[in-house]
């Protein structure tokens, strides 16, 4: 299966070698750079940042110029404008994610016959933003729009692990602050581990017999977006259910699907 995939992302390689763009890729790089600058940037600084000449990137500024996503400050100087903002706030995050999650959650628990849900961070606590019950219609579910703890759930845990230090230590102190009983002074040895390995396995610490496994759903930094988490509930009169190694495996190539749809990175599996 490794060996299959490694074959797959190779052959995605070679066609994306194939099909670049390199005018497309120039103007991206100009935007990115002056998103990421603090003030306006003549030609030739950029220019010089990109290595690239003054004449590489003209016809390229001007172009963003003219479809007003730069605009011309003085005479030698282009900054950032808002369009990106607004074209990013035509269609909510959310909502995307919610479009491109659930069919392939649908597909998930069906395979798995154990339901899934997805979660995002929010101020000390999850939300439960869908879920997708076991098809069988025995298993173990979340509400939509339920509160989880953060600190001693697989979903939270990755949630946390998967941000900038700052990011994680905010988190961190929102979440204690929420449950003070929920601090752990070796959080930051298994959130570390979580991002060694990519991913939590846990038994419940509040539900017995069940044991949860998440991955991050991440963005184009590797941050966590949201957690696409499997409550893998045991059935003693199936001998035949998939296992948790098995669960893992799935949901870990879930999550990478995911990730993909919505322009985040696409980590391999560790069980691939």
């Amino acid at each position: 299966m490794a060996k299959q995939l490694k074959t797959q992302d190779d052959a995605g390689e070679s066609e994306r070698r194939v099909y670049s763009a390199p005018a497309l890729e120039k103007g991206l790089d100009i935007l990115e750079m002056l998103c990421k600058s603090d003030r306006a940037l003549s030609q030739k600084e950029i220019a010089k940042s990109l290595d690239r000449s003054v004449s590489e990137i003209y016809r390229m500024v001007n172009c963003l110029v003219d479809r007003n996503y730069v605009s011309q400050v003085d005479e030698n100087s282009y900054a950032i404008t808002t369009k990106l903002f607004e074209l990013a706030h035509i269609s909510p995050p959310t909502q995307r994610l919610l479009a491109e999650a659930l069919p392939v959650m649908q597909r998930l628990a069906k395979d798995l016959d154990q339901s899934c849900h997805l979660t995002v961070y929010s101020q000390g606590k999850q939300l439960v933003l869908a879920k997708v019950d076991a098809p069988s219609g025995m298993g173990f579910s979340v509400r939509t729009g339920s509160e989880l703890d953060v600190l001693i759930s697989a979903s939270g845990r990755v949630l946390v692990a998967f941000q900038t230090p700052e990011t994680s230590k905010l988190w961190l102190e929102e979440s204690v602050q929420r449950r003070p009983e929920h601090s752990d002074p070796q959080i930051n040895t298994i959130l570390e581990t979580i991002r060694k390995v990519g991913f939590e396995s846990i038994p419940s610490v509040q539900v017995r017999g069940l044991y949860a496994v998440s991955f991050p759903i991440l963005d184009t930094q590797g941050r966590a977006l949201a957690a696409l988490t499997v409550p893998y509930a045991e059935r003693i009169d199936q001998n035949q259910r998939k296992s948790i190694p098995e669960v893992t495996a799935a949901l870990g190539l879930a999550a990478r699907a995911v990730s993909s749809k919505v322009g985040g990175t696409a980590k391999s599996s560790p069980f691939a």
